[in-house]
């Protein structure tokens, strides 16, 4: 099939993040909830609106809604989040409308070491009262499912970094971020079918959760400063099973290089915030 001829499709959408999501996300990051209607909405935390609402009909084996309409009918049967850039330019508040206007900019097919791969690149722009607020840039790729579960190449993290925190990481958590932000899909919630139909060693640790935790911790150690840019980008599985640590790894002219570490010391998630 011809992916191309979906470079360029767009839609337009319209949600609000209530005070209840919100307090619901403070619950699942432990923190204390002092928000109200009309507070500045905390960076990443939109990605609890505009979740497909599709019926049960309606959802893949997987537990996402079955690819075709916006996104590309991809016939490869593993979907990932690979990365993103957001750019903030204003923030979002509690409680008031939005929109979000999404294109598919760019549909990329290659072939590596596991097979055939479709990058699926997608631009939202969020907006509150006609002003646009956030530019989410995300990255997703498709891949057949492999026989067996084989690590990609290991990158170390620094023996001497900025900082470290452990960060605790269970099911129960999994599954809450899971419900917060209505993704049904069952490598974050479902073991034997994480194990026996995708072969991973575990449950996933979503991408976006983890980016969200190293923003949030990042911002705190900056004194509370909105940042200005963040990008993100998926190089390893972290699974329930692991230590989980948040690490600071350098900083440079007003940025800090982030990620997020197993028990092996090994990085999942590389990021970087920009104030």
């Amino acid at each position: 099939m011809d992916y191309q001829n979906w470079v360029g499709r767009r839609e337009t959408v319209a949600d609000t993040v209530t005070l209840r999501q919100a307090s619901q996300m403070a619950a699942l990051l432990d923190q204390p909830f002092d928000l109200t209607d009309g507070s500045p909405l905390p960076p990443l935390w939109h990605w609890m609106a505009f979740q497909p609402v599709a019926p049960m009909s309606a959802l893949g084996p997987d537990g996402h809604p079955r690819r075709g309409g916006f996104l590309p009918p991809v016939a490869l049967e593993r979907r990932m989040w690979a990365g993103g850039r957001v750019a903030f330019h204003q923030p979002l508040t509690i409680g008031a409308a939005m929109q979000r206007r999404s294109e598919v900019v760019k549909v990329v097919e290659k072939q590596g070491a596991a097979g055939a791969m479709v990058f699926v690149t997608v631009n939202h722009t969020i907006s509150q009262s006609g002003v646009d607020c956030v530019s989410d840039e995300q990255d997703l790729v498709f891949v057949a499912i492999p026989p067996r579960y084989s690590p990609p190449a290991p990158q170390p993290v620094s023996p001497e970094p900025l900082w470290r925190q452990d960060q605790g990481i269970d099911p129960v958590r999994l599954f809450r971020f899971s419900a917060i932000t209505f993704n049904g899909h069952r490598i974050h919630y479902d073991l034997e079918y994480a194990q026996k139909i995708e072969h991973y060693p575990g449950l996933v640790v979503h991408g976006p959760y983890q980016a969200l935790l190293l923003i949030d911790a990042a911002q705190r150690r900056a004194g509370g400063v909105a940042p200005a840019r963040y990008s993100y980008r998926g190089v390893r599985p972290l699974f329930h099973t692991d230590r989980m640590e948040l690490v600071g790894l350098a900083a440079d002219s007003g940025a800090v290089t982030l990620c997020t570490a197993n028990g092996e010391g090994l990085q999942c998630l590389q990021a970087k915030v920009e104030w």
